[in-house]
């Protein structure tokens, strides 16, 4: 329930609403209690006496009661409405700049799926709470305390036999939501689980049809489906026991109060028309009881949904920007890893250890090992995708954890190994670090990174729409897309993480060219798969188990790093052997 009264607390951001529909409440359900009160005045006061003006007034009075109601319970489910809608785009907008906010290391561990179910199917199960439970539930405790108020107005004796059934029956739900609740939470999980099956298959479609899997993944979803169907079952199955079982209890009071009651009423202790007030109040009493049922039923599920929505909101990055962190100024490019370790996990193996090298501004240092060695860890500390757990690295003297994300990153080009393009055109794709860059610079940089020719050469140029993540183009097509959008940022410093390896030997001379125009004056930093793109780097660094092995140049290397030698050696067979 913590997890609930947490998103109840959003109501305050929107309170004229949420007081608005308050009141309209109060009304509405003011006038319905009044009701009984009138049908009681026209049998005991206009049928027992034959009135017809005190009949006629009073169902009058009961119309104007009902239409006063109806307007008010309208104009609640209204201003509710739009309460829960603001609430639930608070939510989502909180999620989704949170997911953005956390670090590499959340987004190394947590799954597509989950994420994207939380942010949409557990996010409208609170919604619908808050638009839809919150509101019945008051609405029935109003009209429970209301009704029983009445009761014992109406007598006292017969309202002692309701107030006997209302703890069992609300002991009877209590025990139920009890059992459903761990149930509900299960099916959210559930369904995160069904959904990041879906999106790998969507993802990795041309994967499953390559490989003739198409069978297996269907039987994989089907038996997600299949627990799902029987954890949805499951919670039918109690609740298909607790609705019998209280409507049973709702016909014996109801029995219970017609013996009773005709016993007082033949023996005057009650009018008829009070008699009649009392049954209609007493339905009023139990009716709310069965809302709260379906209710109970609700808050156990929106529970499960607002405790895995704030397990998300309440993530700690592991990468925080300092309170009093600063701009970090228009710098030259020298980068320094001084003493620099680094662990994934605070208690796992480290991943880098005693690494210390400068990279003055204007050089290239190139960064060479097997898979595993720690390359892209290190071009991933410089923009502070993680932070360091020993030592610093430090542009121009500023260490990185002491300016602002933003600045940093700003300064900094990036081109992955592995490329990300969005749904959109070329050019949206290409200026998407900066779309209000001049035409002409875009232009520039789609040049530079041998992507004009390709692009003028569809039909729509620049304005192609790429798919999502870029299926209609080759992998170098994208590669150079990506290497474009990195080169308009104009940035100090560039990061290469083997940034052609999706091209063909021509076009990766061609880019290679670009690159070598384009990173004079630029601190750079090439990570390369083969040793002929590197060879004119300012430094090369040799990784082993995440410790540098060998630095220097390429001759320095090969005279004096056996394990460079031998990856050159190696390279140059296969090259002589194609």
């Amino acid at each position: 329930m913590k997890s609930l009264g947490r998103a109840l607390a959003y109501l305050k951001r929107h309170w004229l609403m949420a007081a608005g529909a308050l009141i309209s409440l109060l009304i509405a359900t003011a006038s319905r209690l009044v009701i009984p009160r009138f049908t009681q005045r026209i049998i005991d006061d206009g049928i027992a006496t034959g009135s017809m003006p005190i009949i006629v007034r009073s169902a009058v009075t009961m119309v104007a009661l009902a239409a006063g109601g109806a307007i008010f319970t309208f104009l609640q489910g209204i201003l509710m409405a739009r309460t829960a809608q603001g609430v639930a785009y608070d939510l989502r907008n909180e999620l989704y700049a949170k997911i953005q906010s956390l670090s590499f290391s959340y987004h190394d561990q947590a799954q597509t799926g989950q994420l994207q179910t939380r942010a949409t199917s557990d996010v409208d199960m609170v919604h619908r709470f808050v638009g839809m439970g919150f509101v019945m539930f008051l609405s029935a405790l109003l009209m429970m305390a209301g009704s029983i108020t009445f009761l014992f107005m109406t007598d006292w004796q017969l309202a002692l036999i309701v107030l006997v059934l209302i703890p069992i029956v609300f002991g009877l739900f209590g025990f139920f939501a009890a059992k459903g609740r761990p149930l509900f939470s299960k099916i959210q999980q559930q369904l995160a689980v069904l959904n990041t099956i879906l999106q790998e298959n969507l993802v990795g479609m041309r994967v499953v049809k390559a490989f003739v899997r198409e069978d297996y993944e269907a039987q994989r979803y089907e038996e997600g489906n299949l627990q799902m169907l029987n954890l949805n079952l499951a919670v039918g199955r109690i609740f298909s026991i607790a609705f019998p079982l209280v409507f049973l209890l709702a016909n014996l009071a109801n029995l219970a109060i017609y013996w009773a009651g005709g016993y007082q009423a033949i023996a005057g202790q009650i009018t008829l028309g009070g008699l009649v007030a009392f049954t209609s109040y007493m339905m009023m009493a139990f009716f709310p009881m069965l809302m709260l049922g379906m209710i109970l039923a609700m808050i156990s599920q929106a529970a499960a949904s607002a405790e895995r929505v704030f397990e998300v909101l309440d993530a700690q990055s592991e990468v925080v920007e300092k309170g009093d962190a600063v701009e970090l100024p228009t710098i030259e490019g020298e980068v320094r890893f001084d003493r620099v370790g680094f662990r994934y996990i605070s208690s796992g193996e480290p991943v880098l250890e005693d690494i210390s090298f400068t990279a003055e501004p204007g050089q290239t240092i190139a960064l060479l090992g097997a898979t595993g060695s720690g390359k892209s860890t290190i071009v991933a500390l410089v923009p502070r995708f993680y932070d360091v757990t020993e030592g610093a690295i430090t542009l121009d003297g500023h260490d990185v954890r002491d300016v602002t994300m933003e600045s940093l990153r700003l300064q900094i080009g990036l081109v992955f190994q592995e490329t990300t393009l969005f749904s959109g055109t070329i050019r949206e794709n290409i200026a998407f670090g900066r779309p209000d860059a001049p035409l002409e610079a875009m232009l520039a940089a789609a040049r530079a990174a041998e992507a004009d020719d390709f692009i003028r050469a569809f039909a729509d140029g620049y304005d192609t729409r790429v798919g999502e993540r870029g299926v209609t183009l080759s992998g170098g097509q994208k590669q150079r897309i990506a290497i474009a959008r990195a080169l308009l940022m104009d940035p100090r410093i560039l990061i290469l993480d083997d940034a052609t390896s999706s091209v063909d030997y021509e076009t990766e001379l061609r880019i290679q060219r670009a690159l070598d125009r384009l990173m004079e004056g630029r601190t750079s930093f090439v990570i390369a798969q083969r040793i002929a793109t590197v060879l004119n780097a300012d430094q090369i660094l040799v990784l082993d188990q995440g410790r540098i092995v060998a630095r220097g140049v390429h001759e320095e290397l090969l005279r004096d790093s056996p394990i460079y030698a031998e990856i050159y050696s190696s390279q140059l067979q296969r090259e002589e052997a194609l």
